[in-house]
């Protein structure tokens, strides 16, 4: 069966937004990973500062 140049294109498209789609998630997936070795208890940077094994840092 013989397809036109507009079916070819629209399926290209539906596969290119389909793999948009699955490399978009992998990205939100990577961003939302945890974070290791990081600090305990509430996000030092909302609160102007950081500790480290002790010594506090002022942004």
């Amino acid at each position: 069966m013989n397809k036109t140049l507009i079916e070819k294109n629209k399926e290209n498209a539906k596969k290119a937004l389909a793999e948009a789609k699955e490399r978009k998630k992998k990205e939100i997936a990577v961003l939302r990973a945890k974070e290791k070795n990081g600090p305990k208890g509430l996000e030092p940077t909302r609160y102007g500062d950081w500790e480290r094994k002790g010594i506090t840092y002022d942004f």
